[in-house]
């Protein structure tokens, strides 16, 4: 394990276990179902997930960069931009390209059955935050090596992207009442919990909404934002309206049939 990984592992191992902590002290909202029935299952379709990527894509995003600058490919090796102007528009464009993911995967039926794994859980929290199904992260993993090779993108940058892109994810997802003027100021930089949180609701028109998951801007500038959940925070029903046994999406084996099913 070179020292890259162990220091975004352990980064990421401080901000989920901080946003844990946070979230218990100052929750936005009551916990509709205990942690032991939700978080087994959330934090081992995780692992799962990772693990399933390493063995199908071995070349990480960061390995692909380094190499893509040693054979002298990709967009970024063609121009001539200084490297750190050409980094910071690399994060802003690999953002919004997990903001069109995002949407796609709530556009295209196949895809939704995937992603709806990550939509049918009745709570919301820091772990929902790493709930995907390992096909998703798979294909998700090959759409950003995709982008980063046309790129050419420095792998710095690389690195920065995906250090923000998962503790901004844990952060938009955490159970967190944060103080409102700060709320309102943020949300014009990011994506906070009570923007996300409207991505969570039960109601078709609002998790259909507030697509970002780092930067706010991509949602008011491609018309997908809503400002405020109809029933009010307080008011959001978590999940999905067809998915109401619980037991079914709170149990590893159920999460990774549920693409599979029907219904």
């Amino acid at each position: 394990m070179d020292a890259i990984t162990i220091v975004r592992i352990t980064i990421f191992l401080g901000l989920c276990v901080s946003l844990l902590l946070l979230e218990a002290c100052w929750p936005k909202h009551n916990r509709a179902i205990p942690r032991s029935q939700r978080w087994p299952a959330n934090f081992a379709i995780l692992a799962l997930g990772q693990v399933l990527t390493r063995l199908l894509l071995p070349l990480s995003g960061v390995g692909l960069a380094w190499y893509l600058h040693a054979q002298g490919w990709g967009l970024g090796n063609w121009l001539s931009l200084h490297p750190l102007v050409w980094g910071v528009v690399c994060i802003l464009l690999l953002d919004a390209l997990i903001y069109w993911q995002h949407r796609l995967f709530h556009r295209i039926p196949w895809l939704w059955r995937l992603h709806r794994v990550h939509h049918v859980d009745q709570d919301f929290d820091v772990s929902l935050a790493l709930r995907f199904h390992p096909i998703e992260i798979v294909l998700s993993q090959l759409l950003k090596l995709a982008a980063i090779a046309l790129l050419g993108a420095p792998a710095l940058a690389v690195v920065v992207f995906e250090m923000l892109l998962n503790g901004m994810a844990m952060f938009n997802h955490a159970n967190l009442a944060l103080p409102e003027r700060l709320e309102r100021w943020l949300r014009y930089l990011v994506v906070t919990p009570d923007m996300h949180r409207i991505h969570h609701s039960q109601r078709p028109d609002e998790h259909h909404r507030n697509f970002g998951f780092s930067l706010s801007c991509w949602d008011r500038l491609f018309a997908s934002y809503c400002h405020a959940p109809l029933e009010g925070q307080q008011g959001i029903q978590f999940g999905l309206k067809n998915w109401p046994d619980s037991r079914d999406n709170q149990r590893l084996l159920g999460l990774l049939l549920l693409p599979f099913r029907k219904r």
